[in-house]
């Protein structure tokens, strides 16, 4: 039997990404959850501490993942590549957004309403600055500059791949499961990786 604690985490996670964070009041979740706000406060102390419970029990799996498979990379005999590097990051991710599509709207939600920055600094930010740093080995040419151009890119992208940014092509809702979706990213990110510095940048540095 699911103890009083998952349920309240598995209907603030479905309330939180059907009606989004601020729509959402701890009366509705207690009410849906069959429990008393005393449980609420009990287990997490407030509204903005439960979202956070949400997005970690979820997060730091695929965090710990993403810093084992770089730690594989890195360590490994076989050269390293953008692709290998993107691969170690992104896979993860994909394979929990299979697993739990209700996370992936939760996580869409969060994006739509701005709290994602918040989310990041809180919960993957060690699991970032891993994936900077074996980053930067593979592409010592670019400058600082250039290369955290490049990283804010990658998470833009990575963001409108995962989070159901509004689809413009329509083919996004194809058939295909997230891991497909993150082949095509790592190979559409390992190109512009690569890509030469702009001669319009190369002429101010000068």
């Amino acid at each position: 039997m699911i103890d009083t604690r998952e349920r309240i985490l598995d209907t603030a996670e479905a309330l939180f990404g059907e009606r989004g964070y601020a729509a959402t009041s701890l009366r509705q979740i207690i009410a849906e959850a069959g429990v008393n706000l005393a449980a609420i406060h009990y287990h997490f102390g407030s509204k903005e501490h439960l979202l956070d419970e949400v997005v970690l029990r979820k997060a730091a799996p695929v965090n710990q993942e993403r810093m084992a498979r770089l730690e594989r990379v890195e360590a490994g005999g076989e050269p390293l590549t953008v692709e290998r590097v993107l691969e170690a990051f992104m896979v993860p991710m994909a394979e929990t957004a299979e697993q739990n599509p209700q996370f992936v709207r939760l996580m869409g939600r969060m994006h739509a309403e701005g709290l994602m920055p918040g989310i990041v600094e809180r919960h993957f930010q060690p699991a970032i600055g891993r994936f900077l740093a074996v980053m930067r080995k593979v592409l010592p040419e670019l400058s600082e500059e250039e290369f955290l151009w490049r990283i804010h890119f990658m998470i833009g992208a990575m963001a409108h791949t995962m989070c159901g940014a509004p689809d413009h092509t329509r083919v996004a809702g194809a058939p295909g499961s997230f891991r497909t979706r993150i082949d095509r990213l790592v190979a559409f990110l390992s190109g512009g990786f690569r890509a030469p510095v702009p001669r319009r940048q190369e002429i101010e540095v000068e």
